[in-house]
C-alpha cells in the first residue's frame, strides 16, 4: 500500500481526536448550572456574600476593516499555496507519455 494513505489516514485519525479531545474540555463550561439572578440559590461558600458584578456592554465594535482584508488576504495566500502543492503532487505520480513517430 502506499504509505502516503498511511500518512493521511493517520492525520485524519489525529485530527479528529484532536476535535474530539476539544470539544469534550469545552462541553462542561457550557454545561454548568448557573441559577438566574435573584432566586435566592447561591453558589459561593457558606457565609460568603458576593456583590453582583457590573457588565457593561460594548456598543461600538466589530472587526476592524484592517482585519478582514488580513484574514482574506492569509486565506487567499494559504489557498494558492495548498493548490500549487497538491497539482505538483500530481503531476509527480504521473506517467510520463512519449511521443511516437
Amino acid at each position: 500500500m502506499n504509505p502516503l494513505k498511511h500518512i493521511r489516514r493517520l492525520a485524519a485519525v489525529l485530527a479528529g481526536l484532536a476535535g474530539a479531545l476539544v470539544a469534550s474540555g469545552a462541553t462542561p463550561a457550557f454545561a454548568m448550572h448557573v441559577p438566574p439572578p435573584g432566586s435566592g440559590i447561591s453558589t459561593s461558600p457558606v457565609g460568603a456574600t458576593t456583590t453582583p458584578a457590573q457588565v457593561h456592554t460594548v456598543v461600538v465594535g466589530g472587526m476592524p476593516g484592517w482585519q478582514i482584508a488580513l484574514i482574506a488576504v492569509v486565506a487567499a495566500l494559504l489557498a494558492a499555496t495548498v493548490a500549487v502543492l497538491v497539482d505538483r503532487a500530481r503531476t509527480g505520480r504521473r506517467k510520463a507519455i512519449t511521443a511516437t513517430a
